[in-house]
């Protein structure tokens, strides 16, 4: 080796050993690897894409139009998808048939916590119904009503049903479902209508408007006879801490000989459903309660429609509307992801596989069914 190039390795390796003393090459604290792990996961469960802002979905919507044809073979289609994926006909509430006792299920909010199914949470599920599938033959389902449900509506809360004059049609539904225990006081069945088979009732509702029903339960009695003879659907095997207030509403009204029924949520429908939007692109903490009623009535009923599924600040001619129809309340944000649930329904209606009510519903005139 000649002296020149010799002398020129050594410059290099004296080099390369003060860069590993300014830098030394050391490996990444335990705090910061989970850290990288952490964000890789977050990026695999929430992946950078750009939604329209509120605006640009508004101008879509307005650009688009709300005219509606009736899509017999896209209702079929997703009613199929529905039966696929989350069985609504079997697995929509907890009944002695699709829960037995001695069953171990995992609650649906939460990874680390199940609960067995003992002798007293068996007692409180009803019984599965019997559905006649033809004149000799009988197939028993785990939901308490009968199915196919006919024509369904699905009523939201949103503010946009203010003035919107939707009561009676909503109202000639043969199937109303509600969220979460919404006012139906005279003042406002001119535009939400006042009949209702289901209402959900979410347990953070107990908690703060019923103090968790721990002191007077009179006033969540007589708030719930309103709703006449509904069934009160609850999450009561979501959250562990949903559990106790669910249970307390079942043994209130039954203890008043109340005309509701008491519905527990099945977790595994609560899962799947969750499992179904989140692979068509839906990237929340958890789906709202109306998205989970609106993916449960397409797979009961035989025609949907739904009022109030409108989560903007703006109507339909850009006018500041309130959050809800009956205050401004807002949610707290990050919690669920509404506009990309507004898109996955919009583009339901736009198929005809269900109807979105966005204008007022006096003079609303629909094209014949195709």
């Amino acid at each position: 080796m000649s002296p020149c190039r010799r002398a020129r390795r050594q410059t290099s390796r004296g080099a390369m050993a003060v860069l590993a003393w300014k830098f030394p090459r050391t490996r990444l604290p335990m705090g910061a690897s989970a850290l990288c792990v952490v964000v890789l996961c977050w990026l695999y469960i929430f992946p950078v894409y750009r939604l329209p802002n509120e605006k640009e979905i508004v101008q879509g919507v307005l650009q688009q139009g709300t005219a509606w044809r009736r899509n017999q073979t896209a209702a079929r289609a997703f009613r199929k998808q529905m039966e696929d994926c989350c069985d609504p006909a079997h697995l929509f509430a907890m009944t002695k048939m699709n829960s037995p006792m001695g069953k171990s299920m995992w609650y649906d909010g939460e990874f680390l916590y199940s609960f067995t199914i003992d002798n007293s949470t068996y007692s409180l599920f009803p019984q599965g119904e019997e559905n006649t599938v033809c004149a000799d033959e009988v197939e028993m389902q785990a939901t308490p009503f009968q199915l196919p449900l006919k024509k369904c509506a699905v009523v939201g809360n949103g503010g946009i049903l203010k003035k919107s004059g939707c009561g009676r049609q909503i109202d000639e539904a043969n199937f109303v479902m509600r969220c979460n225990l919404p006012p139906l006081s005279s003042e406002y069945t001119k535009d939400v209508g006042s009949k209702s088979h289901l209402v959900t009732a979410n347990p953070s509702i107990i908690r703060q408007r019923f103090q968790n029903l721990l002191w007077s339960r009179k006033t969540f009695v007589d708030n719930m006879k309103i709703y006449n003879h509904s069934y009160i659907y609850m999450p009561a095997f979501s959250m562990k801490t949903g559990t106790e207030p669910s249970l307390r509403v079942y043994y209130t009204l039954s203890d008043v000989g109340a005309n509701q029924t008491v519905l527990f949520a099945n977790p595994n429908f609560l899962r799947s459903i969750g499992k179904f939007w989140k692979s068509r692109g839906i990237h929340a903490k958890r789906l709202s309660t109306g998205l989970f009623l609106v993916s449960a009535a397409l797979g009961l009923c035989e025609e949907v429609a739904i009022y109030g599924f409108w989560p903007f600040s703006v109507n339909m001619h850009e006018q500041p509307i309130s959050h809800h129809y009956y205050d401004n309340v807002l949610p707290f944000s990050g919690f669920h992801a509404m506009p990309e649930e507004f898109l996955q329904l919009w583009y339901l209606h736009k198929i005809g596989a269900l109807r979105m009510q966005l204008d007022p519903c006096e003079g609303t005139l629909l094209q014949p069914t195709s």
